[in-house]
């Protein structure tokens, strides 16, 4: 999980702003393997919304925890039952975001 400084989420959430949520948490509730394919889109996206349906057995609060405990994603923005993830792309050719983030770290 990478520590961004308050100009950076600033960043990511302007960015995130008209994101639609691209994953759901629902009465399965969390998993690897949702969390596997959430961890495949932000390698080509960098910015992802995920959504937490009404039926979830999972809250908000658990949601993040497990992301945070079983991977290297850094939750950018919580706002009611919608997270906004991040995790800069390895690949140069989807790096676009996590250029313009790390010019803000400077």
């Amino acid at each position: 999980m990478e520590i961004l400084s308050g100009k950076q989420k600033r960043y990511l959430r302007a960015q995130g702003n008209q994101l639609p949520a691209v994953f759901s948490i629902g009465k399965n509730g969390l998993s690897k393997v949702w969390l596997g394919e959430v961890l495949d889109a932000l390698r080509v996206r960098e910015l992802i919304k995920i959504s937490l349906q009404q039926n979830s057995s999972s809250d908000i609060d658990d949601a993040i925890n497990f992301i945070q405990k079983n991977s290297q994603i850094t939750v950018a923005q919580k706002i009611g039952h919608t997270l906004l993830l991040y995790l800069p792309a390895t690949n140069p050719d989807y790096q676009k975001i996590s250029l313009e983030v790390n010019e803000l770290a400077n």
